[in-house]
């Protein structure tokens, strides 16, 4: 399988759970992590400790996947050949199978993470070629075996990887392979439009976005009845509250809540990428809602106590 502009490298290996594979399709980014425990001095220097690390929401929920014990996680996604190898080689070290799509126009996406002293991060994006994933990078055959399905939100914001996402969740569809969607930006949601967001992952199993993202798909000011109103057109809804743990909610109720897992927060990068991660790891491993929602609670824990939004590497 290849796209426009390039190849494909893929890793083969790993094992089966329980439930079968977990399938991301998502992005691949290199994060530049800047920690700054002064406010930033406009127009002038500002202290800071700068590292250059693997990410992107989909990468990293599937590193988080495999980290917390599920044997067979595959990713689909599209990188520049500027760092192409590089990222693959980060994903065989996690654990996860990785099917990146080389894109030679394009370089690889580029986050900005401004991460201040309460560790909370603010984002300068570049997309590059994340969102160049075309209709052409997928195949069904890259579901065999797979028990789930899980997009990352930053597809649908371009129109190219919005039809990829949508080309997959089809097939998972057709093949009865559940499927979930991670909103990934708040910001981004609210440039694209609400409805036109749901209108994109309508279908979609499982819905696992932040309290900000909720409210925002809602208009909703709580995250509880925004879970509520969100599980009326998905089936499962998963929100992530920060320092105050996580909810679910289905068929128009708030069915669990789980507190947070006590942490001290560097970075808070990624941590909903490893709740999805998590959450999603040991819902394929038989674990009930309840169980699962805790295991993304104990996954986002973690994360926020490293620096960047991948596991440690084993």
């Amino acid at each position: 399988m290849g796209g426009a502009g390039g190849g494909t490298r893929e890793n083969d290996g790993g094992g089966g759970g329980s439930g079968g594979a977990l399938l991301v399709v998502g992005d691949v980014v290199t994060d530049v992590v800047a920690r700054h425990r002064e406010p930033l001095a406009r127009a002038t220097d500002t202290a800071a400790r700068i590292r250059t690390l693997p990410g992107g929401a989909g990468a990293n929920a599937a590193c988080w996947a495999a980290y917390t014990g599920l044997a067979d996680v595959r990713l689909l996604a599209r990188v520049g050949v500027d760092a192409g190898a590089w990222h693959e080689r980060y994903l065989r070290r996690a654990g996860v199978r990785p099917q990146i799509v080389l894109d030679g126009e394009t370089a690889t996406a580029t986050v900005i993470c401004l991460v201040d002293a309460a560790a909370e991060r603010t984002f300068l994006t570049d997309s590059g070629a994340a969102l160049r994933l075309s209709p052409g990078d997928w195949s069904s055959a890259l579901l065999d075996g797979v028990g789930h399905l899980h997009l990352s939100g930053y597809l649908f914001f371009a129109e190219a990887s919005r039809q990829t996402a949508g080309l997959a969740a089809r097939a998972a569809r057709e093949r009865g392979v559940t499927v979930s969607v991670d909103p990934a930006s708040a910001g981004f949601i609210d440039s694209l439009g609400v409805d036109r967001f749901l209108e994109a992952v309508a279908g979609a199993d499982v819905l696992l976005p932040n309290e900000d993202e909720a409210r925002l798909l809602t208009g909703l000011p709580d995250a509880g009845d925004a879970a509520a109103k969100l599980s009326r057109q998905f089936p499962l809804v998963a929100v992530t509250l920060g320092s105050g743990g996580a909810l679910l909610a289905a068929d128009g109720e708030v069915r669990h809540r789980v507190p947070a897992v006590p942490a001290e927060a560097v970075d808070t990068t990624g941590a909903g990428d490893a709740f999805a991660g998590g959450f999603l790891a040991a819902r394929l491993g038989g674990a009930d809602d309840a169980q699962a929602l805790a295991a993304g609670c104990a996954a986002g824990a973690r994360a926020v106590a490293l620096v960047g939004g991948r596991p440690p590497l084993p």
